[in-house]
């Protein structure tokens, strides 16, 4: 009897560490598991700081483009454990005043966007001698660096304003209507002189205000009537694509549509044939990867770019690429 407790104890023991063994082989792997469902969940995957960051644009009133940007941000601070903060306003005095509360505020990081830079560089400034890192998006490319920001998360306006340029030569355009909805805004002019560059057609710029969208398809249908020899429109956002096609429709002109930017509207209309191209800049990777990068700095002083924009864009979109993102328009995240 003693014997076979002996031999009972062992086995015991036995089926113990190999059970014990199994655990340590494949406790990295459940740890890593736990941390990716955590973030499905709604929950942080990461156990750093409770840092808040907050991101300014200059976004105006029920612009899509800056809801795909807030979705990718949102996400990225569940998974980094970043309270986040968003505002905007199309005002640059104002946008500068927000980042002057973020910094009263004493928040751990700023993404902010510099569409009218000027106006951006004393707030900017201010954040950086308060010991804020800030990461630029989406405009300001050219100055984010001189502005002391670590990096840039956007497309180069101009390279951008080119691939439309070069897309509108492979459809034989010959005249050409940019449609500026923000005046005093870099990138949007950057966009439509990048467009000139390449273009061997004409091309001429028409402002609106953006934020009147009533205005907006008057003034595009006016030039449309005054001018049948127009052959494309460039919006310079998603939302003006398809105020641009009812413009169209109302003047009864054989114009192409084609836009910068993708939401839902457009993916629709270019795989009806409605629009002719986007330009994608991936604004939900925008969002993304500029809290990523602020919380990499904070975590590791990492710092991405090495000194150069972390480029987001440009593609272009046609109808057959349309219709594979479906998926993601339909959803919010393109």
């Amino acid at each position: 009897m003693a014997r076979f407790r002996t031999w009972v104890g062992i086995a015991v023991a036995g089926a113990l560490s190999i059970s014990l063994a199994g655990c340590s082989s494949t406790g990295g792997k459940r740890a890593e598991d736990a941390r990716k469902a955590a973030a499905a969940q709604g929950r942080a995957a990461v156990n750093t700081p409770r840092w808040t960051f907050a991101m300014i644009t200059h976004s105006g009133d029920g612009d899509t483009f800056w809801d795909i940007v807030q979705s990718g941000a949102k996400q990225a601070a569940v998974k980094d454990n970043i309270n986040f903060l968003y505002s905007h306003d199309d005002d640059a005095q104002q946008q500068a005043q927000l980042v002057d509360a973020a910094v009263d505020k004493k928040v751990d990081g700023i993404i902010v966007t510099l569409a009218k830079p000027d106006a951006m560089k004393a707030a900017v400034a201010r954040a950086e001698k308060a010991g804020i890192p800030v990461i630029t998006v989406n405009s300001g490319s050219a100055e984010s660096k001189a502005f002391g920001a670590l990096a840039h998360v956007g497309q180069d306006e101009t390279v951008a304003g080119e691939a439309v340029g070069d897309e509108l030569n492979k459809r034989g355009k010959k005249k050409a209507l940019c449609v500026l909805h923000e005046q005093g805004n870099v990138g949007h002019e950057q966009r439509c002189d990048g467009v000139a560059k390449t273009f061997h057609g004409t091309l001429q710029k028409l402002y609106v205000n953006g934020t009147n969208m009533p205005d907006v398809q008057s003034a595009i249908e006016a030039k449309l009537q005054a001018d049948t020899s127009l052959d494309a429109v460039v919006t310079l956002g998603a939302p003006y694509a398809d105020t641009a096609v009812k413009a169209k429709n109302d003047a009864g002109s054989k114009a192409e549509i084609d836009t910068f930017d993708l939401n839902a509207k457009v993916a629709a209309e270019l795989t009806d044939g409605t629009l002719g191209f986007a330009v994608d800049q991936q604004p939900y990777l925008q969002g993304y990867q500029a809290v990523d990068l602020l919380w990499l700095y904070k975590y590791n002083a990492d710092v991405l770019g090495g000194g150069k924009p972390v480029l987001t864009g440009p593609q272009i979109i046609t109808k057959d690429q349309a219709s594979a993102l479906a998926e993601y328009t339909e959803r919010g995240t393109r």
